[in-house]
């Protein structure tokens, strides 16, 4: 008995030591425990610290290609490079936001979700409803949605297609640097909007890239087909500019965390290029010192096949399996389970190209990065590039070399790939 009203006690005791009217700061209670959601088709790169640059001799790029230790935070990186049926996602999403508001303005308003919010206020733009049927056929729907299309004179043969040129996509994004940097904050400017930047980019790839990357050179044949078709879905996605890459990466954050806040769930991270230290750790797959990302000097394997797409030799194309790019998930990946680091396309990283960054950048998540404006001189246009791609001789490979290109150009040798910085608790409830 005596042990029974004891057990009672000690129970009457812990519930009551919960209770909110204690007096005890205890912290808000009910919140569950929340574990970092794997993304879609990414994996998991952990945190650690390594000699970042080139591993071997480089005189003549030697100022520019510095070694330097440097420490990352763990992130998620897209296990291949973006695909062009990936990036048509983002296109035919920019596509029919345009054919929504056209018809939600000429048609019916049910092409808008909402015109009020949750206030009573009017929403002004409505946002616009992305479940609601899409109707290309209907006679009013024709007439309404005629203006997205070619015009009768600008047709070949007569084929109805959409205008690419319309497909504009206005994104905004917070510029953290500007409103934690001293003159911000002496200038007295506390209007979160001075931080919010906009823009509007088009986002249809420069599918002639293919042509005037290469004047002399018959590649016709993929700028006709190389985007669109079928047969190319699971290749590279090429001919966007790194303001094209960053908008995809907006665009990719809003449509996850959309969901995720619809179905009530926590918001994640954003996603968005990977900065340079980024990349090359990721490459090196934890094999610090190495030159390529399967580790070691040598561009074959010991059955004398080349392990990238790349220019091998003085130009034999093809003798590593592909004339030009190859599908995303080509060749064996390194020990972190990413495809292609080295070759098949050179990759947009988020950072500004300086050829003294290795100098001044922080060695803790080094980054550094400068918003150009259209008036600036072209050398602060350039953005880093790394990888190497299909059209690159094996230097460019190398875990350690930089190379750069200019904000507003697309080429057919570059595209991008994302990643997402991690967030709460490490996996499996364990230090990385």
């Amino acid at each position: 008995m005596k042990k029974l009203t004891y057990v009672t006690f000690i129970i009457i005791a812990v519930l009551t030591s919960c209770n909110y009217d204690n007096g005890e700061l205890i912290g808000v209670q009910g919140r569950e425990d929340w574990y970092q959601p794997v993304p879609f088709g990414m994996l998991l790169i952990p945190q650690g610290s390594y000699t970042m640059g080139n591993s071997d001799q480089d005189v003549p790029n030697s100022r520019q290609s510095k070694t330097k230790v440097v420490s990352l935070s763990a992130f998620y990186m897209d296990q291949t490079e973006i695909t062009n049926n990936e990036y048509r996602q983002f296109v035919n999403w920019v596509r029919d936001s345009i054919a929504r508001k056209i018809l939600a303005e000429e048609v019916d308003e049910e092409y808008y979700s909402n015109t009020i919010n949750s206030y009573g206020e009017d929403m002004d733009p409505p946002s616009i409803n992305w479940y609601a049927k899409m109707n290309w056929s209907g006679e009013e729907e024709r007439e309404a949605l005629e203006v997205m299309f070619l015009p009768d004179y600008e047709r070949f043969y007569k084929r109805k297609q959409i205008d690419t040129r319309k497909l504009m996509f206005e994104y905004s994004w917070i510029d953290y640097k500007t409103a934690a940097s001293r003159f911000s904050r002496e200038q007295g400017q506390i209007d979160r909007s001075v931080f919010i930047k906009k823009d509007i980019i088009n986002v249809y790839p420069d599918t002639l890239a293919w042509v005037h990357d290469f004047t002399y050179s018959y590649n016709e044949p993929l700028t006709n087909m190389y985007f669109w078709h079928p047969s190319y879905d699971d290749y590279p996605l090429v001919g966007v500019s790194w303001k094209q890459a960053r908008a995809f990466s907006i665009w990719r954050t809003e449509l996850l965390n959309n969901y995720l806040r619809g179905g009530g769930y926590s918001a994640v991270q954003h996603f968005r290029l990977p900065t340079e230290s980024e990349w090359e750790w990721a490459s090196r797959g934890g094999l610090d010192n190495n030159q390529f990302p399967w580790g070691g000097p040598y561009i074959r394997n010991t059955a004398g096949c080349f392990l990238g797409n790349f220019k091998p030799l003085r130009g034999n194309y093809v003798d590593d399996g592909g004339l030009n790019t190859v599908k995303v998930f080509s060749y064996n990946p390194n020990d972190y389970g990413l495809f292609c680091m080295a070759g098949n396309v050179s990759e947009w990283t988020s950072n500004a190209f300086d050829e003294s960054a290795y100098d001044f950048a922080h060695d803790m998540n080094m980054d550094y990065s400068y918003e150009a404006k259209e008036s600036d001189p072209p050398s602060l246009k350039r953005k880093v590039i790394r990888g190497g791609s299909w059209k690159d001789v094996s230097y460019f490979l190398h875990n350690g070399t930089r190379d750069y290109e200019y904000q507003d150009t697309a080429k057919c040798y570059i595209g991008f790939r994302n990643v997402m910085s991690f967030l709460g608790r490490p996996e499996n409830n364990e230090e990385l």
